[in-house]
């Protein structure tokens, strides 16, 4: 594989990762499955050049590195706030639940 494309596969890579930290950050989680599929595509690429493991890629190395690891970081974020309205939504459906209970009670 010639060197022109393993630095696009790298940039390529990087672009995907940096785009779905920001759908992340937005939200937009089925963007971010769907460049998932697309970025993992061109990893294993990668990998199996080995071109990482070249001298000379230290520094995309790391940047790919911490990318993966703001990527893993906002997923978990966005996994807790779902989480937590998820529980709102739970409270909210109990206290209507009650009220309906109360109002059907205060009907007879």
């Amino acid at each position: 594989m010639g060197t022109d494309r393993q630095i696009w596969l790298l940039s390529e890579l990087q672009r995907l990762l940096e785009r779905q930290v920001e759908l992340t950050r937005q939200g937009k989680l089925g963007e971010v499955e769907t460049l998932g599929e697309q970025a993992g595509d061109i990893a294993k690429e990668i990998g199996q050049t080995g071109i990482l493991e070249q001298p000379g890629f230290e520094e995309q190395r790391e940047r790919l590195a911490e990318l993966y690891r703001d990527l893993r970081l906002t997923l978990s974020d966005q996994k807790d706030e779902v989480s937590r309205e998820l529980s709102r939504i739970r409270r909210g459906r109990r206290t209507i639940g009650a009220y309906r209970s109360n109002i059907a009670r205060k009907a007879r």
